[in-house]
């Protein structure tokens, strides 16, 4: 029997099944693990994105193996616990160890063909980029981690050309390729590793178990969604997704509203948004670049399909209310808050609220600006 939703549901759903109203995770790993792979190309927004979806912790209950701080995060990225690649649309994603292998045979054949015109441009056919990768293997072998640029003066002295965006799609080309990802960060700068070296045991899965376990996965963690979002999402194919849906559909309901499909888990994270509460999402939260498209009924209104309301966004009462931005100083965090109209007292906490427990992350204080045009 099918779970009966409604269209004015489904915001505050996929906020409950992303974790970000309640029954938060505790580790970094399970959030990366629940959500199939995060967006990743905003690195100190991603780890907030992980953050929001975690457990928060007093000072005094902080741990390494259990708080939603910046610096655990990056603990766990630099001790390879969590990786970033490229894989799905294409850009960088978090992904964990045991699965890169097979999201990145997936789904990189997509990304490929995406590509080739760009390929063609720079002038980077197959040959080269064999001999790029031959490259790039001498240079990591043994866990020896490089930077983008070692990595581009390595290439140079075999007679490569390799800077700017032709450097960018080569190093891409081999995390497509499942050659490389990310190392350990070098104070502020990314390094590469060989995946062979950084997740030795990451698993392979046959195509069709491949596509079924993220097709599950997305549903469950993003849903009520469409087939739309999920190739949105995913970037394979209208075809794949209904396969995947084949093979899935038993562990998954459906609603069908206004003419669109939504799938979701039987078993969905009960719904519970305390109003008033806020979240500030990170540029690219998946609660926003995980769907194709947004109803303006459930953004108060508000076209955010295009910059600079695309990116930092502020939710309240199940509606996305505003943007924010930040500027982090050494001794303090800076918050600037736009709101698409004026906040009414209400609002004004949840919203404030939200701010600090963005500098508790960090562990810093926050100054909050309201920006009212």
């Amino acid at each position: 029997m099918n779970r009966r939703i409604q269209e004015k549901d489904i915001f505050f759903q996929r906020l409950a099944q992303q974790r970000l109203t309640n029954h938060p995770f505790h580790t970094p790993g399970e959030v990366v693990t629940w959500m199939g792979a995060i967006q990743a190309q905003e690195y100190r927004d991603s780890k907030w994105g992980v953050g929001l979806r975690m457990q928060r912790n007093s000072l005094s209950e902080r741990n390494e193996s259990s708080a939603a701080t910046d610096s655990i995060i990056e603990q766990v990225f630099n001790d390879g616990s969590i990786l970033r690649t490229h894989v799905m649309r294409p850009t960088w994603h978090f992904v964990m160890p045991d699965d890169i292998r097979w999201l990145l045979e997936l789904t990189a054949p997509r990304v490929h063909t995406g590509n080739l015109s760009i390929y063609r441009k720079l002038e980077l056919d197959h040959d080269l980029l064999v001999r790029c990768l031959d490259v790039i293997v001498n240079e990591l072998r043994g866990n020896r981690w490089c930077t983008r640029k070692e990595l581009g003066e390595a290439l140079a002295e075999r007679g490569i050309f390799a800077q700017t965006q032709r450097l960018s799609y080569i190093l891409m080309y081999a995390e497509l390729e499942g050659i490389v990802c990310s190392g350990p960060r070098r104070g502020n700068q990314f390094t590469y590793s060989l995946l062979d070296e950084r997740a030795p045991d990451a698993r392979r899965l046959q195509r069709d178990e491949a596509l079924s376990e993220l097709t599950r996965r997305y549903f469950t963690s993003h849903g009520p969604a469409t087939i739309q979002d999920f190739t949105w999402w995913s970037g394979l194919t209208v075809a794949d997704a209904k396969n995947g849906l084949e093979m899935v559909g038993s562990n998954l309901d459906m609603e069908t509203l206004a003419d669109r499909t939504y799938y979701f888990a039987y078993d969905m994270v009960p719904i519970s948004f305390v109003y008033p509460s806020a979240l500030l999402l990170p540029t690219y939260d998946e609660l926003i670049i995980g769907y194709s498209m947004f109803n303006k009924s459930r953004t108060g209104g508000q076209d955010i399909s295009q910059p600079p309301l695309f990116y930092s966004m502020i939710v309240s009462n199940g509606k996305i209310i505003g943007s924010w931005r930040r500027t982090i100083k050494k001794d303090l965090v800076e918050i600037e808050i736009a709101p698409f109209s004026p906040l009414n007292q209400k609002d004004e906490e949840a919203v404030a609220a939200a701010c600090r427990r963005y500098g508790e992350f960090f562990g810093l204080p926050v100054e909050i600006r309201v920006k009212n045009d």
